[in-house]
């Protein structure tokens, strides 16, 4: 049964974003836009409620928006993983969706500060400063204001504050696919190997991904970290296999003589120069028994950070949390309040890191679209 109820008018709103609607397509991808990714699956997603996403990536998939992608001739390719960007610059996205736009007669007003959002038979919307006021009535109210990730580019908090003024719960937004910060122990064993690169298995509960990790001047980063900084929670632990498939110890077990500057020969062989002397200073095999080295084998499989925080949202990719799924119709989009829609970033279902959250957007915003 819908919820009915009409919230009062609303007092006057935090503006939204002033900039052109653009910034976040052009920075992806390092310009060239990660907009899909070919083996999108719900569970490349996140959400309290893990099936929610289905209906909509069933429904939209990475071949309807390559479809339309191909009707504007943008080339692309795929890099790694199923991830798609294009040949050449971000702008060609951004310059198709604005071509659809307007042969929808879609009209985009910037530098338009939202002042109140009311609800009766319909919205009103009232807009801009007192000396160039706007009203807009509608029947429908689509809420596509992402989240809280990257504030310099605009973001804001906009749409949660939308869905608190209609009484519509919201999962707490915390900074996702964002750089891990270690505590100053950490930092001083580590980050003076900043810059230095390496193949890990990150894993946190259950989630576990294998990819690169970075050491950054405060703690640790690239895909293998935002993947997993997803799922960690403060207090808890990340687990890193810094030598995924290998077995360092065995050349050591198969030969009569074991010292250490063997051993080093040995870790240089499948870890970077400076990565492996940093471990083996750390972290010394007790001794050069079958046990002391299976032992220390195990550790080099399972070393355990404790960060301390994340780099908060000025440095995440995505806000994971928001709208929460449980007022939400996961085959239109629309909230328990007639007429009022949220698609996209603002919705509690984050992606994992790979073309998946722009693919998000698409099949979210279809999925509303189709309802109309």
């Amino acid at each position: 049964m819908r919820h009915r109820s009409r919230p009062p008018r609303s007092p006057c709103r935090r503006p939204r974003s002033r900039r052109p609607p653009r910034k976040k397509i052009l920075i992806s991808g390092g310009g060239r836009c990660n907009f899909t990714n070919l083996h999108c699956r719900p569970e490349n997603f996140l959400s309290q409620n893990p099936h929610f996403a289905k209906s909509a990536l069933a429904r939209y998939t990475p071949a309807d928006f390559l479809d339309l992608v191909h009707r504007h001739g943008i080339a692309w390719h795929e890099k790694k993983l199923g991830q798609i960007f294009c040949d050449h610059s971000a702008q060609q996205i951004l310059d198709m969706l604005l071509a659809e736009c307007a042969v929808a007669n879609v009209g985009i007003f910037l530098r338009t500060s939202i002042r109140t959002v009311s609800h009766s038979t319909g919205f009103h919307l009232i807009a801009g400063e007192q000396s160039s006021r706007a009203e807009f009535h509608a029947p429908v109210l689509i809420v596509a204001t992402g989240g809280l990730s990257i504030p310099k580019i605009g973001a804001s908090g906009f749409g949660y504050e939308i869905a608190r003024q209609f009484h519509l719960p919201i999962v707490e937004p915390r900074p996702a696919l964002v750089p891990l910060v270690l505590d100053e122990e950490d930092q001083q064993q580590w980050c003076d190997l900043t810059g230095l690169s390496a193949e890990v298995i990150a894993s946190t509960g259950s989630a576990r991904f294998q990819e690169r990790m970075l050491i950054t001047h405060r703690g640790l980063s690239g895909p293998a970290i935002l993947q997993i900084s997803s799922y960690w929670r403060e207090g808890e632990p990340i687990s890193l296999d810094l030598a995924p498939g290998a077995h360092l110890a065995a050349p050591l077990l198969a030969h009569p003589q074991r010292d250490t500057a063997r051993f080093r020969a040995a870790l240089r062989e499948k870890l970077p120069q400076r990565l492996g002397d940093r471990i083996l200073q750390l972290d010394p095999p007790a001794g050069f028994s079958n046990r002391a080295l299976e032992l220390w084998e195990h550790s080099l499989h399972h070393w355990q950070f404790f960060p301390i925080a994340t780099e908060g949202f000025t440095k995440a990719e995505v806000t994971a949390g928001g709208i929460d799924t449980a007022c939400l119709s996961a085959r239109s989009m629309e909230s328990r309040v007639p007429g009022l829609f949220f698609i996209g970033e603002v919705v509690d279902v984050t992606g994992h890191l790979g073309g998946f959250n722009f693919q998000w957007a698409w099949a979210s915003a279809a999925a509303a679209g189709r309802s109309l």
